[in-house]
């Protein structure tokens, strides 16, 4: 099938040129920029949030996003977070218009409790268009509720949510419960709740997905009529199918009495990696909440991941979901992703959708492949360029750019697991002809370059839309492309090219902020060629998202001939200097042990790890540990009720690995030592962290 080429392209006249027939012979190649412009797949947007309505959506195509971050995401071991820490991330999913915050579970601990009562406060009650409702969890008992309650009444929107265990082994073993009382306690909860005054109520039958389906709609039915306003049905383990899911929420719409007076929301679990399925799923299936953590982290394997299930939702939702939408700013992804990372200390793996570092970039056989064609067009002249890469040529292009090197002019084209380029003249019937035949012609008219994606295909579908192997634009997540931007660091650049350079790459800093990372910028630059983007988030990342200071570290010196020595120089909150040495079985043992004499907080190192941010010898070095305190900051489990002993993480970064490796120490004993100590002079409602840039 042969495509035209537009005669309005600004390209047409070298087409024309090439192709004199305007008809070109290979199938579904894209030859001018107005093709470029309509992928395949829509993207619908919300242009309005529907009125909330604790148990109603005005519109049945839109869909509640509920976060649990703060509450279930903090139970992945060693992600514990200070109650700045879940302040700054609240406020950012209030910019991300998620519609229900859960903050907490307020009866397991003070901490916990204060964190959501702040966020009730400070998030719940902004003056703005989008005020999220505030959430607190609590299990089926008076205590709980009552502290749930009392936490986020401050918020305009608040609500509480109540669960208990419907699976026969969990109503078995771990609550040594009836069928009747597991009724019966769920019911008079739910109502216990309401008779406070929350008129806003969530319950969830723990591990539906293992539940007798008769019994579910049974209590499903009774909570309903003491007063639910939203079922929550949970996946507890992960354990179900994406089309048992999806028809486990058809069943309770269709057998549970007065579900058409609630919401239907689902929670899935991804020990199986099917949480983002099974939440699709269940929203085709009729669910208008979903619950999600940001960057999918959770106990065990995590949740269904927030940026997954949104943009799942905003690529495929007008196509193949019946028109489904919510109101979350995809633009505030990348940087609410990057706060949770830094704030958990829990790294996003590079292979991660959407916001892992691998998710927009692709193999040399597509990035570099306008580059092979100037290396076989003209080898002599490309030995040394140093050019701008623009990744997305569109096909026609590339071939005006071959005719332009003063060479015969050239065909591309696609031979499987190769990039082949023909001579003008070339009998074009060989496109017709069998692989043998046409590796044959290719012996005596071409230069043969792998693809080192062990496929022509990807560099191919690259050539004639950018949309052949990127379905979602970096920038619908506030990802930039900040290198074709013109703005390149150094060590003469000032504090504000340093500003707009950071402004480019989505944080807002001024002030003291600023002050910090430009002094590290300087002494990074006067030791760098080349200043990179992720230099400098790393260093953005280590000056701004640290906790609140309690140790600063001044400055640490080792010497390694023979006894391993350390000193470190710290600094208190009053500004006071302490200097302590120490021996160690290398230079960051030496430093840690120094550092443990000035604190004099006993820990036990859980974790140690350290990546390289770029290439080179010269590479920024970023470290995370991971610290427990030997007397225990505690807090009791959600669903097991046990009493957990919590692990704080540290990052730090620096061109010095010894240097890079105190600062992340020091980072978590002070996230452990700000969680123990509540007396904080610092009003957490005034952060210091960043804003996300808007």
């Amino acid at each position: 099938m042969a495509s035209a080429i537009c005669n309005h392209s600004p390209i047409a006249p070298a087409a024309q040129k090439s192709f004199p027939s305007n008809k070109f012979p290979f199938r579904s190649f894209y030859l001018f920029k107005q093709q470029n412009a309509a992928p395949a797949t829509a993207i619908r947007c919300s242009l309005r949030r529907p009125e909330y309505i604790p148990n109603h959506i005005p519109d049945p195509k839109y869909v509640r996003i509920f976060d649990t971050t703060l509450r279930d995401g903090e139970q992945s071991p060693g992600a514990t977070m200070t109650t700045k820490e879940k302040l700054d991330i609240a406020r950012q999913l209030a910019r991300l218009g998620v519609d229900i915050i859960e903050a907490g579970f307020p009866a397991s601990s003070d901490a916990d409790f204060e964190g959501v009562r702040l966020i009730a406060r400070e998030v719940g009650n902004v003056d703005s268009d989008h005020v999220p409702v505030i959430c607190g969890l609590a299990r089926c008992n008076k205590r709980d509720i009552d502290r749930a309650w009392e936490a986020v009444n401050f918020a305009k929107k608040p609500r509480i949510h109540t669960f208990i265990a419907t699976s026969e082994i969990h109503m078995k073993f771990k609550l040594k419960m009836t069928p009747e009382q597991v009724i019966e306690k769920a019911r008079s909860m739910v109502a216990y709740a309401r008779s406070l005054g929350c008129e806003d109520v969530e319950f969830s039958p723990e591990d539906a997905g293992r539940s007798d389906r008769e019994f579910l709609y049974q209590i499903l039915g009774e909570v309903i009529r003491a007063g639910a306003t939203t079922l929550n049905i949970p996946d507890t383990v992960g354990y179900t199918l994406p089309n048992e899911f999806g028809q486990l929420i058809a069943d309770i719409k269709v057998n549970t009495p007065g579900i058409e007076n609630v919401i239907i929301s689902t929670h899935c679990q991804n020990d199986l990696g099917l949480s983002t399925a099974n939440t699709l799923a269940g929203a085709y299936a009729g669910a208008r909440q979903l619950e999600v953590t940001i960057n999918g982290i959770g106990e065990r394997a995590g949740n269904a991941s927030l940026e997954e299930v949104v943009m799942a939702l905003k690529c495929r939702g007008e196509q193949v979901l019946d028109g489904l939408y919510t109101g979350i700013n995809t633009h505030h992804i990348i940087m609410a992703s990057k706060m949770v990372e830094e704030y958990s200390g829990l790294r996003v793996q590079p292979h991660k959708a959407i916001v892992g570092a691998n998710a927009f970039a692709h193999e040399s056989g597509i990035h570099q492949a306008w580059l092979v064609l100037l290396l076989v067009a003209n080898p002599s002249r490309s030995r040394n360029m140093k050019t701008r890469v623009n990744l997305w040529l569109s096909f026609t292009e590339m071939i005006v750019i071959v005719n332009r090197i003063e060479r015969p002019k050239w065909f591309l084209i696609n031979g499987g697991n190769c990039v082949k380029l023909l001579p003008d003249g070339s009998d074009l019937n060989l496109l017709k002809l069998q692989q043998q035949q046409q590796q044959q012609q290719q012996q005596q008219h071409t230069q043969y370059i792998p693809n080192r994606l062990g496929s022509g295909g990807s560099v191919d579908g690259m050539l004639k839309h950018k949309n052949t192997y990127e379905i979602i634009s970096p920038e619908d997540i506030g990802l930039l492309r900040s290198n074709e931007s013109g703005i390149v660091l150094g060590k003469l650049s000032g504090r504000h090219a340093l500003k707009a350079k950071m402004l480019e790459l989505g944080y807002d800093i001024d002030g003291k902020e600023l002050d910090d990372l430009f002094t590290r910028f300087k002494d990074v630059a006067g030791s760098k060629k080349t200043i990179t983007d992720d230099d400098l988030v790393a260093l953005v990342s280590d000056e701004v998202f640290q906790p609140q200071v309690v140790w600063k570290l001044e400055d640490v010196t080792c010497g390694s001939l023979g006894l391993s020595t350390a000193t470190v120089k710290l600094s208190d909150a009053e500004g006071n200097e302490h200097i302590s040495c120490s021996v160690g079985t290398g230079p960051v043992d030496a430093a840690y042990k120094a550092v443990d004499l000035t604190v004099k907080v006993p820990v036990t190192l859980l974790e140690y790890s350290m990546n390289a941010v770029t290439e080179g010898i010269d590479a920024i070095a970023t470290t995370r540990v991971l610290v427990r305190g030997e007397d225990s900051v505690t807090s009791t489990h959600a669903l097991t009720g046990k009493t957990i002993n919590r692990a704080f993480s540290g990052t730090g970064a620096a061109m010095d690995i010894v240097i890079s490796s105190v600062r992340a120490y020091v980072g978590a004993l002070n996230k452990l030592l700000g969680f123990k100590d509540r007396s904080q002079t610092e009003d957490p409602s005034e952060s210091k962290v960043l804003h996300a840039y808007k």
